[in-house]
């Protein structure tokens, strides 16, 4: 396998930034102005490694050139501090937005609110944390913009260098930890959320009841939980090994084993509480007629494009390793 180069960071971490339709001429163009002045460097007598690094360096921030090259404007209040406030920006809402949502829904649940005032709540606090946090944190950096640093020195935003640069994406591995915990917590919320409404209840018609039906503690809802613990041992092994045909066929069968045994409870009347089909009022006249369907239409495909895009996913993989091998 290739190992990347510095050169090879750089002109990524530059060309991530810019639209599509202009990476490929950045790259070309980034890649020439490198070796240029590289070989410059080595034709006075430096090190290749050496006059490489000495290059980028000498480039600067690869977000900033690519800034320049598309004639993008980095402004916040100024120039100076803005791809720190950006960077900072999204690492607060990436770490602060998922504890807080989390922690709201727990709240909920343990407080017995009906699933409807979850969700109310968790979106609405959730949004207003997002708007302060944006608007707090820009009014520092606004701030800052106008407050002069001392003689001498830069401010906050430090001099660039080459320990910044990010590594090149694994092909066979896209998915990132940020990705791995969101499944992890959505199927674990899912799986807490099967107990609760049998144990909590759901508040309907101002009476709490399990919304699924109680007689599928004997083998049903067991087995949907233990499906679930299945699905998190496999996204932590797509992580782990990124997609291949055997984890597609793995997708493969976890799908059908919950998306066919959900249809035949559903289709059957054996899924939903009798008690809170009364409470809803269910049938609502003729209405069925087209719910049912639609439900169904829906299940089924969710589940086949979940199938087809593990299989996507997979031959991308493959075809990736096959290239950077």
């Amino acid at each position: 396998m290739t190992t990347a180069t510095l050169t090879d960071r750089y002109v990524w971490a530059a060309v991530r930034t810019v639209p599509e339709t202009q990476r490929t001429e950045l790259e070309r163009e980034l890649r020439e102005r490198i070796g240029d002045a590289t070989d410059a460097l080595v034709d006075q007598g430096r090190e290749a490694s050496d006059a490489e690094r000495a290059a980028l360096t000498d480039l600067g921030d690869p977000a900033a050139l690519a800034a320049v090259y598309v004639d993008r404007p980095l402004h916040l209040i100024g120039p100076r501090y803005y791809f720190v406030w950006w960077r900072l920006l999204k690492l607060l809402a990436a770490i602060v937005l998922p504890i807080v949502a989390a922690a709201l829904t727990l709240a909920q649940v343990i407080a017995g609110a009906s699933v409807g005032e979850i969700i109310g709540t968790v979106v609405s606090v959730t949004l207003s944390t997002a708007v302060h946090l944006a608007f707090w944190t820009t009014l520092v950096f606004a701030v800052l913009e106008r407050t002069p640093a001392a003689e001498g020195t830069r401010g906050i935003d430090g001099m660039w260098t080459l320990d910044q640069l990010p590594q090149l994406p694994d092909p066979g591995r896209p998915h990132r930890v940020s990705d791995l915990v969101a499944s992890l917590v959505g199927l674990a919320v899912f799986a807490a959320l099967i107990v609760w409404q049998q144990f909590g209840g759901v508040i309907l018609d101002g009476t709490s009841m399990p919304l699924l039906d109680p007689a599928l503690w004997s083998f049903w809802l067991p087995y949907f939980l233990v499906l679930i613990a299945v699905t998190m041992a496999f996204s932590v092994a797509v992580f782990a090994w990124g997609w291949n045909w055997w984890l597609a066929l793995a997708n493969l069968v976890l799908q059908v084993a919950f998306t066919v045994p959900t249809l035949w409870l559903f289709i059957t009347g054996q899924l939903i509480n009798p008690a809170a089909l009364d409470a809803i009022g269910w049938p609502w006249g003729e209405s069925d007629r087209v719910i049912v369907p639609v439900i169904v239409i829906v299940f089924v495909a969710a589940a086949v494009w979940n199938i087809i895009d593990g299989a996507i996913k997979a031959w991308r993989a493959g075809r990736a390793r096959t290239t950077t091998a």
